[in-house]
């Protein structure tokens, strides 16, 4: 076992990160899109926003007098199922990075038994039957429960390690006691 794997072993992989909203984000829509609920939410409000819209085409166009109030309601309708599937990530970030925002910087330490997070008001420690899987994104490792139907999941910046080799070697902790997903 080389220097590297030995003192990640031991000691664990630290990473200080503060609060950004742009991790948040992604984070919730690696966990939205690890769901099962999600994708199947998504495409029901985008096929009732399009059988809304082909509602609104057919006021418009099959009667001899056209319903334009039916039409325009049908088409706020549309509007109104898409964009609100559309903006479920975004608000579920923002609610959540107002509050992730107000513990200020966090530290997570990773190593062979889990993780442990604190902040400014929280001391938090995730063993790793709790996040048995992980995604990895180019900004983010985001740690995912077992259960598909469950919203419980971590994430952990790259940009919080202190070198880029840190990188590999909290994927290699990953690899060891999570499975990529």
């Amino acid at each position: 076992m080389d220097e590297a794997t030995e003192q990640t072993t031991r000691d664990g992989l630290e990473l200080v990160y503060p609060p950004v909203f742009a991790d948040v984000s992604e984070a919730v829509r690696v966990r939205l899109r690890a769901t099962r609920w999600w994708p199947a939410l998504r495409w029901a409000a985008r096929g009732a926003g399009a059988l809304a819209f082909g509602v609104a085409a057919l006021a418009l166009l099959v009667p001899r007098e056209p319903e334009p109030g039916t039409a325009v309601e049908m088409t706020l309708l549309g509007l109104v199922a898409v964009a609100a599937a559309e903006l479920v990530p975004w608000g579920t970030a923002r609610s959540l990075f107002l509050m992730i925002r107000s513990q200020g910087e966090a530290k997570a330490v990773v190593g062979e038994d889990g993780g442990r997070w604190t902040t400014r008001d929280t001391d938090v420690v995730i063993r790793w039957a709790m996040l048995p899987r992980y995604v990895e994104t180019p900004r983010l490792f985001v740690l995912l429960t077992a259960r598909r139907t469950g919203t419980g999941f971590a994430y952990l910046p790259k940009s919080g390690l202190a070198d880029p080799a840190g990188v590999d070697r909290l994927r290699a902790v990953l690899d060891r006691n999570s499975a990529r997903t």
